[in-house]
């Protein structure tokens, strides 16, 4: 799930270099903090948040085989 996150993301930005995907597990949670160069921040979230929503309704998708909750924060 982390490599389908890091490959919308670089989609998306002018500098896919700086793409970062870091990982944080709890009990029934999983959370993905994506950071980006500053330059990106308006790309990666999109007006009104469109992209940052579509980007967590795959992953939400992709989360259905697993038992657990999964989230994607934008840092």
């Amino acid at each position: 799930m982390k490599e389908l996150i890091e490959t919308i993301a670089k989609a998306l930005v002018d500098h896919p270099e700086e793409v970062r995907v870091h990982a944080v597990e709890k009990e029934r949670l999983l959370m993905f903090e994506v950071s980006v160069h500053p330059d990106d921040m308006g790309k990666i979230i999109g007006k009104q948040g469109r992209i940052a929503k579509a980007l967590r309704t795959v992953v939400a998708a992709a989360a259905v085989q697993t038992d657990k909750r999964v989230t994607v924060e934008i840092v």
